[in-house]
């Protein structure tokens, strides 16, 4: 296992016992806690590339599960535990079997608790009860219980502080636990929740209705006292948000570009980031905090209220990397002594070599694979090119060769619906066609491949925009909810424009520099745009569709339909290249 050999070291002056009561003889106690963030139902590796440049298969269950059992052997005071977005927008292994299987490997795996994260919203609030306490009563029974006939549920915890029933919903209570007490070989650890209070945006809004996400430091020091009063030796954050390093000085020029998830102690998380504003305002008495949604990785540091530096952590995505923190904790007066942190490789590939995988986890993923083999494996088409990226390290605040081809595909298969321009938002392109640990002799693609792209089951839909309401749309790209982390949307053929990223919102884009087939677009003109329904909802915080008219939704042509058809039709003609269709000025 290749493990960062370097640790990050901080004392903690906080006591969690009154100052009135006579302090004990200390009694200094280790304890390890792994994370896991953004694992999205990702069974098998994925490909990954090391601090050192070397690209491996990481992450997957087997060797997710062998690395948290090689840390509980080396210290039986080892608690494993989530950072959300344990399930949804996954492969088609667990995706079609409703992630059941994913469930199923992390409980073998022994995770206690977990933050709830945005896409366990997916599939709704009700069929999130069902994911955690079991059963087969599911909005979609084509995919529940597919697995298990008798689905048991999640033996961890999905908790969130932020989390409300709201006034409409008629309900009261929590839908959710703010936080846990685990009880370690009689450690007691806090571990207080929260999901990103964007959630409502990036999700479907009918199946969150009922809901309302508040701020979420504020509803996490809330809970802080309560807490405090039953005395835990630790309080642990776990949130499903998070932030990126800052690669860019003000002036555009790389900065930053050596550090990575392997640094310890970075302090050059983007002051724009969620995280970072979070970090600063949750309670002291919280020692570390373990993040995600971002999908980097990261070990850095981020004062708290008091100005003293906190750990601020996370593990990349899908399994990559586990989120270490070991804690010296003083079971006699209930406090922090000093903590560690670092991110674990999980080296598949290693694992493979030295047959110490997790035999447990090879009977799950071997019984999911069997279970949607006949569909997974159903050839598409064949590539010009191994592989069509959809950017480099994940990036969505770029034009991608894998978007410009969705965005083509939007068009190409509703030209009966008279479509001028595709949209596609990043966030909808959940992996490489086909990712690198699945490239295939004759560049072929299998429905397998399609699905890990588009994993959600959005339909398509076609509307009418003016001009001017494109331009609005194209600013929402850096302005609201988006500034923090910019979704720069995939456009395909013919459909170009230039920004500058300078502008104040609103003025980044000029409807001049917007140009179809060449010429510019009228504002007062009204184009056909095909997207996703997801998008043409509002969803991403692209508000402005929905203004549109003369929608027209399509519900039988799937996201998987759009990219098959389209692949089936010009496969052997595809590369892995970036069209040029958005200028950054």
């Amino acid at each position: 296992m290749n493990k960062s050999t370097a640790v990050l070291l901080l004392t903690s002056a906080l006591g969690l016992t009154a100052c009135t009561e006579t302090p004990r003889t200390p009694e200094p106690v280790n304890v390890t806690i792994l994370g896991l963030n953004d694992f999205h139902g990702n069974l098998a590796p994925t490909s990954f590339t090391k601090a050192d440049g070397t690209k491996i298969s990481a992450g997957g269950i087997e060797a997710i599960a062998a690395e948290v059992s090689d840390a509980r052997k080396a210290n039986p005071n080892t608690i494993f535990v989530g950072g959300g977005d344990l399930i949804g927008a996954s492969p088609i292994s667990s995706g079609l079997l409703r992630d059941e299987p994913a469930v199923y490997a992390l409980n073998g795996m022994g995770m206690k608790v977990s933050a709830l994260g945005n896409h366990e919203f997916d599939q709704g609030l009700d069929e999130l009860f069902r994911m955690q306490n079991g059963g087969c009563a599911s909005n979609d029974t084509t995919k529940a219980c597919q697995y298990d006939t008798t689905y048991t549920g999640a033996t961890f915890k999905w908790i969130g502080a932020n989390v409300e029933y709201n006034a409409t919903s008629g309900k009261t209570g929590k839908p959710f636990a703010p936080y846990i007490i685990q009880d370690i070989n009689g450690i007691r650890i806090a571990f207080v929740g929260a999901v990103t209070k964007s959630t409502p945006g990036i999700v479907s809004p009918d199946g969150i209705k009922a809901l309302t996400f508040t701020d979420e430091a504020a509803a996490v020091n809330k809970y802080i006292p309560e807490i405090k009063k039953q005395k835990p030796d630790a309080i642990i954050m776990l949130i499903h948000e998070g932030g990126e390093i800052v690669r860019l000085d003000k002036d555009g020029k790389p900065i930053n570009q050596d550090v990575n998830y392997s640094t310890v102690g970075c302090k050059v998380l983007d002051e724009k980031s969620p995280i970072v504003d979070i970090a600063k305002r949750v309670d002291p008495a919280v020692s570390a905090i373990i993040s995600g949604h971002s999908h980097q990785g990261y070990n850095c540091l981020v004062p708290d209220p008091t100005g003293k530096d906190r750990i601020v952590i996370q593990g990349d995505f899908y399994g990559h990397l586990l989120q270490r923190l070991d804690l010296t904790v003083d079971k006699a007066n209930h406090k922090v002594m000093t903590v560690a942190a670092a991110n674990l490789v999980v080296n598949y590939d290693e694992r493979k070599a030295n047959g110490t995988r997790d035999a447990a986890m090879t009977a799950i993923i071997t019984k999911a694979d069997a279970k949607v083999a006949a569909i997974k494996n159903v050839q598409v088409a064949t590539l010009g090119d191994a592989q069509i990226q959809r950017g480099v390290s994940n990036a969505r605040n770029t034009e991608s060769p894998l978007g410009d081809v969705i965005a083509d595909a939007l068009v190409y298969t509703t030209k009966n619906q008279g479509t001028q321009i595709g949209l596609m938002n990043p966030g909808g392109i959940r992996a490489d066609l086909p990712d690198t640990t699945q490239i295939k002799p004759g560049n072929v693609v299998n429905f397998g491949d399609v699905f890990a792209v588009h994993p959600f089951g959005n339909t398509t839909t076609v509307v009418s925009l003016t001009g001017q309401q494109i331009k609005d749309l194209l600013e929402q790209q850096w302005s609201g909810a988006n500034a923090a982390a910019v979704k720069l949307l995939q456009v395909s053929e013919g459909f170009k424009y230039k920004y500058t990223l300078g502008n104040a919102d609103g003025q980044r884009v000029n409807i001049a520099d917007i140009t179809l087939n060449g010429t510019p677009i009228s504002a007062t003109a009204t184009y056909r745009v095909a997207t996703n329904n997801f998008l043409a909802a509002g969803g991403d915080n692209f508000t402005v569709f929905k203004a549109a008219t003369n929608v027209v939704q399509l519900p039988g042509l799937s996201d998987t339909d759009v990219l098959s058809q389209y692949l089936k039709a010009f496969g052997p003609s595809l590369k892995n290249v970036v069209k040029g269709r958005i200028t950054k000025l």
